[in-house]
């Protein structure tokens, strides 16, 4: 079994950078054997998507040494996806939505041929049966059914964007208030879900 832990926040001692690593010791006991493949988006050099991202239409076998090259991000990337049965990822949110360093990793991860394709029924996500535990942390609260959810550009985005790649079992762990009374409380509420979370995968993988 293989986790793969993705942290996109750049501050080094921040609340998902702490709750991604409690999720990877809890899972670390509780796979015996598994492998945990870390991915710090902080230290990664993610290309932007210029025009030679073109070269993702091309055949493989007839791609530039410089196409390869400018490839060679994208396809590390998602070789680490696809070989892991979980991943984790921590995301705060900023600005109502994620970090850049996010964005950047999706951007090279979202790509035709490797992610996705387009065949005769239309669209088909490629990425097959894994799970994504996504760990957020929030200033503010963005509860379903109240005011302030419409403000939240993170977690729709997010499912949505798995979903075309063919991923669709998705949870979200927040901790939420952590600008706010309460932030305590709620970051213990997420601990205590991480923890419930894995129990839950082992109990699965295990029947």
């Amino acid at each position: 079994m293989k986790l793969l832990q993705i942290d996109s926040s750049a501050r080094a001692g921040s609340v998902t950078r702490r709750l991604t690593a409690k999720f990877a010791e809890q899972w670390r006991a509780s796979q015996p054997g598994g492998e945990v493949i870390e991915r710090d988006l902080s230290t990664t050099i993610l290309p932007l998507v210029t025009d030679d991202w073109s070269a993702t239409q091309i055949e493989p076998s007839k791609r530039s040494s410089a196409q390869r090259n400018y490839l060679s991000a994208s396809d590390r990337l998602i070789e680490e996806l696809q070989v892991a049965d979980t991943i984790v990822i921590g995301a705060p949110m900023y600005n109502f939505a994620i970090p850049s360093l996010l964005k950047a990793w999706i951007d090279q991860i979202v790509r035709v041929g490797k992610t996705f394709a387009y065949g005769p029924t239309g669209r088909q996500g490629l990425l097959g049966n894994k799970r994504v535990f996504v760990i957020t942390a929030r200033g503010g609260a963005y509860e379903k059914g109240t005011p302030s959810e419409k403000f939240d550009f993170q977690e729709p985005y997010l499912r949505h964007i798995f979903g075309f790649m063919g991923v669709t079992d998705v949870t979200f762990i927040h901790a939420e208030n952590q600008l706010r009374e309460g932030a305590g409380s709620s970051l213990a509420a997420a601990l205590e879900q991480i923890g419930n979370v894995v129990a839950e995968q082992r109990y699965q993988l295990s029947n």
